[in-house]
């Protein structure tokens, strides 16, 4: 499935393989992607291409709009008609690594449909917290290479209520249950998804996931977060309006992910968090 799929360590252990050319139809807007990501324990705490979403692909980064485009996959949503099959996704393409430690990497992408649309710089490294949590630090930042604006939607901002996706996205690990999704003042899906929060976590059964935004541009927008339907969180580039992306410009975001072993209570996952984005 890969050409080159470089190890990501915590502390000298494998947590993660970052593959850069999956070999992927069209139709799951081939990108790279971290899977499989684990606990320091060794337990999988993501997804690639399940069956139940196959555009899923483990840690990334993807968009279901840009300017018409889709860098999500699967179909897309259109006003007035719903999800449809459509021959418009994009393609990332990895163009080189600009650094590259066992701990990290810095990488250069392309974000093309027919021609380049945004150039990616994309900022990731891995940290020991404790003997039983490592954080998963992820910056990327989507320049427009075209000479005119861009702007990036999703299905929510083209007429579907509640599918803010986009942007950075962690499928997770589906399990007999959904996990317990939690902030550090709310319980449960309907009342974490779609809302600002310094931390979302979702809690399986021997694992749990702390998502912080890093950054006041990231902590802003408001978080996609799914757990009956699948296990899943990300980013929202696009909640209530289109992100507007003018030529030349840049949209920077960070995330500072916590996956630690366990099923953390909301004290448990709000320490690591603190500190992970302290760092």
């Amino acid at each position: 499935m890969t050409d080159t799929a470089p190890l990501l360590r915590a502390a000298g252990r494998p947590v993660g393989r970052y593959v850069t050319h999956p070999r992927l139809p069209a139709r799951l807007a081939p990108r790279p992607y971290l899977h499989p990501v684990t606990t320091l324990a060794g337990t999988t705490v993501t997804e690639l291409t399940p069956a139940d979403h196959l555009h899923h692909l483990g840690v990334g980064v993807a968009v279901p709009d840009v300017e018409g485009h889709n860098f999500w996959g699967g179909r897309t949503y259109v006003r007035d008609r719903g999800p449809t099959e459509r021959a418009d996704h994009g393609t990332q393409r990895h163009v080189a690594f600009q650094l590259r430690d066992p701990d990290g990497f810095v990488a250069e992408l392309r974000w093309a449909a027919g021609r380049d649309l945004l150039r990616e710089r994309r900022t990731v490294a891995a940290t020991r917290l404790t003997g039983t949590a490592w954080a998963l630090d992820f910056t990327f930042s989507l320049t427009n290479v075209t000479e005119g604006p861009l702007s990036i939607g999703s299905p929510a901002t083209n007429g579907r209520p509640g599918a803010a996706y986009g942007g950075y996205f962690w499928r997770a690990r589906k399990e007999a249950s959904a996990p317990d999704v939690f902030t550090a003042d709310r319980e449960g899906e309907e009342a974490v998804h779609g809302r600002t929060a310094d931390w979302p976590a979702p809690a399986g059964a021997d694992w749990t996931l702390v998502f912080a935004g890093a950054t006041e541009d990231t902590r802003r927008d408001p978080w996609f977060v799914s757990a009956a339907e699948y296990p899943g969180v990300g980013s929202s580039l696009a909640h209530a309006e289109r992100l507007p992306v003018p030529a030349g410009e840049t949209v920077v975001r960070r995330i500072v992910t916590v996956v630690a072993d366990g099923r953390r209570t909301r004290d448990e996952a709000a320490t690591p968090a603190r500190k992970a984005v302290a760092r």
